[in-house]
């Protein structure tokens, strides 16, 4: 569903690529590739990265081609420090922002986005952080389970 930016509204992050500054523009790119990740160099392939025992540990993208960009902020701390001293920042989506279907965190997919300020440099997440995140999406995940199956709390449908 698309829809046009309203100025304002919403206050939008991104985490990443590291040194930017308020007024830079960011464009999609292709997947960061660590030396001797072998999850980052099939992503780099345009494979799903399968890990042996847990399956597809961090899909490809739906969409290549444009930016994703999230109102919520650790999880845009996580895509952060996904990258070797990556950098979180407040950014104004430019072009058409559409809302992705492939995320249980609140993301949209926009064709680019200017810096507008920056929150963080060098993120990295600790122990703490990493756990809070994932009970966060754990529980997303199930919200949006429950929603396919129909199920309301309490076991019934």
């Amino acid at each position: 569903m698309s829809q046009p930016h309203q100025p304002d509204a919403v206050r939008y992050f991104h985490g990443g690529v590291p040194g930017l500054n308020p007024g830079d523009f960011l464009a999609p790119h292709k997947p960061n590739v660590v030396d001797g990740c072998p999850i980052c160099a099939a992503k780099a392939a345009g494979e799903q990265p399968i890990v042996p025992g847990l399956g597809n540990v961090d899909p490809l993208t739906e969409r290549p081609d444009r930016l994703y960009i999230t109102t919520d902020r650790e999880y845009a701390r996580f895509y952060a420090s996904k990258w070797w001293l990556g950098d979180l920042y407040v950014v104004e989506p430019t072009g058409e922002v559409e809302e992705s279907t492939e995320d249980f965190f609140p993301t949209w997919c926009a064709e680019g986005a200017v810096v507008v300020s920056v929150v963080s440099r060098a993120v990295r997440l600790t122990d703490r952080q990493r756990r809070t995140l994932n009970r966060r999406w754990g529980a997303l995940e199930d919200a949006a389970r429950r929603e396919r199956l129909r199920i309301v709390p309490g076991g019934r449908r």
